[in-house]
């Protein structure tokens, strides 16, 4: 599958370095408000879905470890897919917009953040994960994670989520038509981290 897709896993990395390359000079303008350190893990707990592009990457790439270490990870999964499925359960009665915003508050540990506070994964985290401490155009608002020292009513330089997902939407959707899948609505389905390390690469790109 790497091999068939290998263009537009090199456009998904490119994606990626150029999120790393604008923290990186947000930390050079503006690194007093950036509050991101090791072990901060606040990051690490919002819930947010991944497209397909990023679900298939991180996949492969959790294959990638050794057995203990994926063991470990697994168990982590299970728990924290429980804890998804409950806040579901309890937010299902609201409208669809209440729901998302209920859902952004609450808090799930991502099953990658090991008991020594650090990403198993870190070198190829997701994209929202890589631009959470800096201000991001969200839904056509700017946000920014709690603990930065961003001030509200400033202007800063800002990422463009949005344009972001729309970029790993359109690469999501090449890789089904590479791959011959039909179910191209799939390109815009969110995976949760936890089931982007479960579900088998097949049954992500094409379920059951």
């Amino acid at each position: 599958m790497m091999n068939v897709c290998r263009d537009i896993i090199t456009d998904y990395e490119e994606l990626v370095a150029k999120a790393d390359r604008k923290f990186q000079d947000m930390e050079k303008g503006y690194g007093d408000r950036i509050k991101c350190e090791i072990k901060c893990s606040d990051c690490c707990r919002s819930i947010f879905g991944l497209f397909l592009i990023e679900s298939v990457y991180l996949n492969l790439e959790f294959g990638r470890l050794d057995r203990k270490k994926r063991r470990e990870i697994l168990q982590r999964v299970d728990k924290a897919q429980r804890e998804l499925l409950e806040i579901e359960k309890r937010l299902q009665d609201g409208d669809q917009d209440n729901q998302a915003l209920s859902m952004a508050r609450e808090r799930v540990r991502c099953p990658l953040l090991d008991e020594g506070g650090k990403c198993a994964l870190y070198s190829v985290r997701p994209l929202t994960c890589r631009v959470y401490g800096i201000p991001t155009l969200i839904s056509g608002k700017v946000r920014a994670c709690w603990k930065a020292g961003f001030q509200e009513g400033r202007e800063y330089p800002v990422y463009d989520l949005d344009g972001a997902y729309r970029e790993l939407y359109q690469l999501s959707k090449k890789m089904l038509v590479r791959l011959g899948r039909k179910e191209l609505d799939r390109a815009s389905l969110l995976v949760p981290v936890s089931g982007s390390i479960k579900t088998p690469v097949e049954e992500l790109l094409n379920p059951l």
